[in-house]
Parts: structure tokens; sequence; C-alpha cells
């Protein structure tokens, strides 16, 4: 119970992580010559988005990765996660100018469907065979207990 707890507020903070940084990767080339002016120029630092990036892997490998193996043994959210940081790394380090500033946020925005699914995942119910069937008591759950 404990672990699953764990493994919900890791997806709550990789879906709120990836979203921001996909917000920061797409709002920081249109804002890049204020920022300095308003004090944030540090957000447009290339170490600022490594350390976003190798953060949100580190949050990503622990709550999707755990609740694979732990639970749902479903590779959508894995899928999605590899997705989103190939196109990060790919948009980085390969592409540049406007199209980076649509690519980059793409990725961050896969990561958060990748904790969404995997949040989703987690909490449904063995029984059900549908995509998002959310845990709730069925009469074979009783059964099972008696």
């Amino acid at each position: 119970m404990i672990q699953r707890l764990k493994a919900i507020k890791l997806d709550n903070v990789g879906m709120t992580a990836s979203t921001l940084c996909a917000i920061h990767c797409a709002a920081v080339p249109v804002f890049f010559t204020s920022l300095p002016l308003i004090g944030l120029g540090f957000l447009a630092n290339p170490w600022v988005e490594w350390i976003m990036i190798i953060i949100a892997l580190v949050v990503g490998i622990s709550s999707i990765g755990t609740s694979y193996f732990k639970e749902h043994h479903r590779v959508l959210p894995l899928a999605l996660m590899l997705a989103g940081f190939t196109t990060i790394i790919v948009g980085h380090l390969f592409i540049t100018g406007w199209v980076e500033a649509v690519v980059v946020p793409m990725g961050g925005f896969m990561i958060a469907a990748a904790h969404f699914v995997n949040y989703k995942y987690a909490g449904t119910c063995k029984a059900g065979d549908s995509f998002f069937h959310l845990k709730h008591n069925h009469p074979h759950d009783e059964h099972k207990a008696a």
C-alpha cells in the first residue's frame, strides 16, 4: 500500500514536472531576450534544461519502472516515456530554431502522458479488460476474500 502511494505521488510529480518542462521549452525561445530583464536569465541556461531532463528521467524511471515491474506490466507508459525522452534529446542535440521550440515541448507532453497512463494503469482493477477500468469492489473480490 505504501509503495502504491509513493508511485501515485511520483506520477503526480512527473506529470507536473513534465508539463512545466514542456511549457518552459516552448516559452524560453519566445521570451529569451526579456528573461534577463526580469531576473530569470538562468532559465535560458542549457544546464538548467539538462538538470530538468535528468530529474524527469529519474522520476520517470522510479515511478513508471516500479509500476511496470510490480503492478500493471503494460508497455504503453514505458513506450511513451522512452518516446518523450528521445524526442527531447533529439530536439536539443540535432534540431535548432523554431522547430526545436515545437519538438522539445512535444516530448515533455509525451512524458506527462506516460505518467498519466501509468497512474491510471496502476489504479486499475485486475478483473476488467477495458483501457482504464478503475479499481472498485467487484462481487468476485468478495468471493475471494471469503
